[in-house]
């Protein structure tokens, strides 16, 4: 896009990877592996796996060279910026649920009659969207739902969504932002130049972020009041958005496909950003009811024997895990991975009534299991060694043979009633290629056992 722009471009990274062929064909310049940044440079545009204390980009500080992330490069480059005509974004962060969210606000959108996408942080890239314009050569979209992460939002600064939320902070990414607090002022970022701010009042840090803005609106499990979304009596309902008093029906819960509190939560979240871009209550209904949820997301897989086999591989983190956990009364718990210095004793404590079993993969492995001897050690534990010191040396084969190791041991700890819950609480790199693999393995060794889906 930036060739195509006529931008002189120069590409780095620590190792040559393929595409670079193609880009340097289209006239861009491949450096190699750099550690200061080139005298000729005015702005450097990053990938979020590079943290902010890269060579590259320190020195880029010290230089007063602006960083950006992928965003923010979107959003100085919309299609129809000059004239207006851009699509508004409804921006969604937070810990977890964030892809969910951003999924059903497209549902909901689609069902609206809206000209719809989910980008960013899921589905496609969010320069390729902004960019794209019909066959009238207008902008392809009237309105994107962006999913964003913190590594995206730390080199964000000029970004204005329409209405913006955060769904919840839990400790995440410290290793990457250096700090819990470093972790929660960039997902923060968001509500910088949002006219709405939505957040869920049940998580203190992201109520406590909407707290402060000029519009805050902020979604409940329970009665909502005056500025909130909730539920009455089983329906959700918008007090925030209608013009009655009394709120204004969106939809009967039972009619959300997806288990679990948290999945109502981001339903209502979803329902307050459409309703800030003006959505009828009729469309929330249609896109909530037809939405049938992400891979791996607490998919349930097959039950064999009685016993309930559920891939919520996307948990990557002890908050995701929890919330996942609550949807179960009695689970044989699968985790371990990269806890990517999170602290896992706060989950361990609150789920340990509901544990049957557990069994654990994974590089930091040893550590939820002193977790477990300390508030949980009457519940059976298998670990699974995994051969994660090595990472497996990429192969498919060795990751699967884990996998296949791990469920077993899950069914022998298993009774008729229970529920074998992938949410593994970590990261999935120090084993498999990406969370998807891991979700995938699962799948694939619950099969192996037999039994009607």
């Amino acid at each position: 896009m930036l060739l195509d722009g006529g931008a002189h471009v120069l590409l780095t990274d620590a190792a040559e990877p393929p595409v670079v062929a193609d880009l340097v064909a289209a006239g861009a310049s491949w450096l190699g592996a750099l550690s200061e940044v080139p005298g000729s440079v005015d702005l450097v545009v990053t990938s979020p796996g590079w943290r902010p204390d890269a060579p590259l980009l320190a020195d880029a500080a010290r230089r007063g060279v602006e960083v950006v992330g992928e965003p923010e490069l979107a959003w100085r480059l919309r299609a129809g910026a000059d004239d207006g005509t851009a699509a508004p974004w409804l921006a969604v962060t937070g810990t977890n649920g964030k892809t969910t969210t951003v999924t059903m606000l497209e549902a909901i959108l689609l069902a609206a009659g809206r000209r719809a996408v989910a980008a960013g942080n899921v589905g496609r890239p969010l320069v390729e969207v902004v960019t794209a314009r019909g066959d009238d050569g207008a902008p392809a979209y009237d309105v994107i739902a962006v999913e964003l992460s913190s590594f995206q939002l730390h080199w964000s600064s000029s970004l204005a969504p329409a209405a913006a939320a955060v769904l919840n902070v839990a400790d995440d990414h410290t290793d990457w932002h250096g700090s819990f607090e470093a972790y929660r002022d960039a997902k923060a970022a968001i509500l910088r130049h949002a006219p709405v701010a939505v957040a869920d009042a049940g998580d203190p840090v992201a109520a406590a972020l909407v707290a402060a803005h000029p519009h805050p609106v902020t979604v409940t499990l329970g009665e909502p009041g005056p500025g909130q979304l909730g539920v009455r009596s089983g329906v959700l309902v918008d007090r925030a958005f209608s013009g009655d008093p009394a709120g204004e029906v969106l939809l009967e819960r039972t009619a959300l496909e997806l288990p679990g509190p948290h999945n109502t939560v981001n339903a209502l979240v979803a329902a307050a950003l459409a309703r800030a871009a003006g959505v009828p209550a009729d469309a929330v209904a249609q896109g909530l009811a037809g939405f049938r949820g992400g891979a791996h997301r607490n998919v349930l897989v097959a039950t064999v024997g009685g016993v309930d086999y559920v891939d919520d591989s996307k948990a990557t983190n002890p908050h995701a895990a929890g919330a996942s956990l609550a949807a179960y009364p009695r689970v044989v718990w699968i985790a371990g991975g990269l806890l990517k210095g999170a602290d896992v004793d706060p989950l361990v404590a609150a789920v340990a009534p509901r544990l049957a079993g557990v069994v654990l993969l994974g590089r930091d492995r040893e550590r939820i299991a002193a977790s477990l001897a300390r508030h949980a050690p009457s519940v059976p534990l298998v670990t699974v060694a995994s051969g994660d010191d090595d990472r497996m040396d990429g192969t498919a084969t060795a990751a699967e043979e884990t996998m296949t190791r791990v469920v077993a041991a899950a069914a022998g700890l298993a009774r008729p009633g229970d529920t074998v819950l992938l949410a593994p609480a970590a990261a999935s790199m120090d084993v498999f290629r990406d969370y998807a693999h891991r979700g995938r393995a699962f799948a694939d060794a619950v099969r192996a056992l037999g039994g009607p889906a």
